[in-house]
């Protein structure tokens, strides 16, 4: 039977930055920030760690990790990350169809959904190979002065510009049998898995080290946030609990998609004691019917100022704002959000959303357990 290997290539030859791999990144190795995410994934059967160090640090004792001994011609300067794949390739005798995941130590911001998400792509799809990538939305130009990517007469906006992929290195797919007989990390039918455009720094330098810790700060921690003082919990629904799809029966009936995980969250949140509710600029059926069946206690439909509607709610019930906490995508959400302590918004939220300090922003997207992630934080 076939598995999936992800395959981490770690050495301790790094010039610029001395021992990286193991460095402390953000109060963990560098290293154990993708392994910690490859371990929580269901569809990651073993995860082997090609490495010339000798000590065997504890991160590395989880319960996929396997440790191959890379040989010494494979550790140099000029080794390539596909010499050594195809060396433990050959050496260990794996099924020539098993899923090979080459991921980078070096790019810490990969998450378990990211994984999760690109393997059923790789599937779903029937592909030969697939990499990650970030939106490229810069114009570039040639050496002889021509442009590369866009008609300067015509220069678009950014946001009307559909960029390029850019390559951030983070993971590549593939099936073992294409590495042995292409003797390369992509090959035949190539697909791309987009991430997040803070993942296409790889900490290569002094310098992205640096960058890379504050946007590991802004994307993946929150540390110094007493979730405790947190006694209400409201959320948006376009975008939020739903994928902002609007979807339509044969007889012209709006309909909603929502998640059963976030249903599920507002149970998790009245067990602990936090008090839920749904604000939305909408007003429909679909959403009342779905207030009544998750037992969530307010309701506010027809919001178009949220923030004054949750401020006169502080003040009625003699509440403070920093005992809210909020999950929303949207430009109508973004003065509600920009005020509050807790906060989050899914991951393919707006731009300007995004945007907000110290907001939380999620792995999941809107309508696919973005409100479920954002109570785990709470609640963990």
């Amino acid at each position: 039977m076939s598995k999936t290997i992800a395959f981490i290539p770690i050495r301790k030859g790094s010039k610029s930055i001395i021992n990286k791999n193991l460095k402390d990144f953000c109060g963990k190795p560098l290293v154990s920030w993708i392994l910690n995410e490859l371990n929580k994934s269901n569809l990651i059967d073993q995860i082997v760690i090609a490495t010339d160090y000798d000590e065997i640090i504890d991160a590395f004792k989880l319960n996929k990790v396997i440790i191959y001994k890379r040989s010494p011609k494979n550790t140099q300067d000029d080794s390539s990350t596909e010499s050594v794949m195809l060396e433990y390739i050959t050496k260990q005798g794996i099924n020539t169809e098993d899923i090979f995941v080459l991921v980078q130590a070096t790019s810490p911001f990969t998450k378990r959904v990211h994984f999760d998400e690109a393997l059923n792509k790789f599937n779903d799809e029937n592909l030969d190979s697939l990499l990650s990538c970030v939106r490229f939305k810069r114009f570039l130009w040639n050496k002889d002065s021509s442009p590369i990517n866009y008609d300067f007469k015509n220069r678009k906006k950014r946001q009307d510009f559909e960029g390029q992929f850019l390559e951030n290195g983070a993971f590549y797919i593939s099936k073992i049998k294409n590495i042995i007989k292409h003797k390369n990390r992509l090959s035949g039918k190539i697909g791309i898995y987009e991430m997040p455009e803070h993942t296409a720094l790889e900490i290569d330098e002094e310098d992205d080290w640096i960058i890379a810790e504050k946007l590991m700060i802004k994307y993946n921690l929150n540390k110094n946030i007493d979730y405790t003082k947190i006694k209400y919990f409201f959320s948006d629904v376009d975008g939020v609990l739903t994928d902002s799809g609007m979807y339509y029966s044969e007889d012209g009936n709006e309909m909603k998609k929502f998640n059963t995980r976030d249903g599920h969250a507002f149970e998790i949140l009245t067990k602990n004691g936090i008090k839920t509710g749904i604000i939305t600029s909408e007003n429909t059926k679909i959403v009342k019917n779905r207030f009544k069946k998750l037992n969530i206690d307010f309701l506010f439909q027809g919001a178009k100022n949220k923030w004054q509607i949750i401020k006169e709610f502080c003040l009625k019930n003699k509440i403070k704002m920093d005992s809210i906490a909020f999950i929303g995508d949207d430009i109508n959400d973004f003065k509600l959000l920009s005020e509050l302590t807790f906060k989050a918004c899914p991951n393919n939220a707006t731009e300007k959303v995004k945007s907000i300090p110290n907001i939380i922003i999620l792995d999941s997207k809107g309508g696919e357990g973005a409100v479920r992630e954002f109570v785990e934080i709470i609640i963990s």
